[in-house]
C-alpha cells in the first residue's frame, strides 16, 4: 500500500500547486477514482485513479496526467502500475502547434523495471468550426529509455498520436486517444476509449477501455494489457 499512498499524496500536492497558479492562468483539474473491495471467501482490493491538470497561458499549454493502478488478492499484490506524462505545447498558428512531451511508466508486473520516453512533435488541430467535435494529431521523434535487470538501454522512437472528442449530448461525451511509439527494437501501441456522462456540474461517470500492446516483452510476459473501468470523475 506504500505505492498507493505515495501516488495519492502526489496527486493532492499537484492539485495544491495548480491552485496557486490558477490566480494568474486559466487552469482545469480532474481527479478520477474507481475502487473494488470484497471480503469473505476471497479478500480482494482494487483501486485505479488518475489526476490531470492543464494550464493555459496565452499561446502556451502545460499539462500533466498521472494514471495509477493497485490491486491485491488475499494480501498479495497482483497489480501495481504508475504512468505519468508531462507536456508543454506552443500554439504558433490557429491550427498548428509544437509539443514537448515526457513520460515515465513503472509497472511491477510487465517485466521491465521501468520505461521512460521524451519526444518533440509537430501537431495540428481539426474541425475547429465544429463545436461538438475536436481532433488533434501530432507526430514527432524522440528517445525511449528502458531499465531491465538493473541495466539501461535506449533507442530512438517515432511517435504518432491522436486525440478525438465528440460531444454526443449536453451530458455525454465520447473520447478516443491513440498513440504509436515505433522503435527499432520494440514498438508500443496505446488506446484509450471512453464515454463520460455528466451527473452534475462537478461530477461525472466514465466508462473506459484502456489497451497497451508492446511488440517485444521479457520472457513469460503478455504483449497486450487491457483494462476496463468504471470511474467517478471530479472536476474542480
Amino acid at each position: 500500500m506504500k505505492f498507493l499512498t505515495k501516488s495519492v499524496i502526489f496527486i493532492i500536492l499537484t492539485s495544491l500547486c495548480a491552485n496557486s497558479l490558477a490566480q494568474q492562468q486559466s487552469i482545469t483539474r480532474e481527479l478520477e477514482v474507481g475502487a473494488l473491495f470484497t471480503s469473505g471467501n476471497t479478500d480482494e482490493q482494487a483501486l485505479n485513479f488518475a489526476g490531470e491538470y492543464t494550464i493555459l497561458d496565452d499561446r502556451w499549454e502545460y499539462g500533466y496526467t498521472l494514471d495509477a493502478l493497485y490491486a491485491a488478492s488475499d494480501d498479495e499484490t497482483t497489480g501495481q502500475r504508475l504512468y505519468g506524462v508531462a507536456g508543454a505545447s506552443y500554439q504558433f498558428s490557429e491550427d498548428s502547434f509544437f509539443l514537448a512531451r515526457a513520460a515515465h511508466e513503472d509497472d511491477r508486473f510487465n517485466g521491465f523495471d521501468s520505461q521512460s520516453d521524451a519526444t518533440l512533435s509537430y501537431g495540428r488541430g481539426f474541425f475547429r468550426n465544429r463545436p461538438d467535435i475536436s481532433l488533434r494529431i501530432d507526430t514527432g521523434i524522440g528517445i525511449r529509455w528502458t531499465r531491465l535487470d538493473n541495466s539501461d538501454f535506449d533507442e530512438p522512437i517515432f511517435r504518432v498520436a491522436g486525440e478525438y472528442e465528440w460531444i454526443l449530448s449536453d451530458t455525454a461525451t465520447f473520447s478516443q486517444d491513440l498513440a504509436v511509439e515505433y522503435g527499432e527494437d520494440s514498438s508500443i501501441y496505446r488506446s484509450d476509449t471512453g464515454i463520460t456522462t455528466q451527473i452534475n456540474q462537478n461530477l461525472s461517470l466514465r466508462l473506459s477501455i484502456n489497451l497497451k500492446h508492446q511488440t517485444e516483452v521479457p520472457a513469460g510476459r503478455d504483449e497486450t494489457d487491457i483494462r476496463t473501468a468504471a470511474t467517478l470523475v471530479v472536476s474542480f
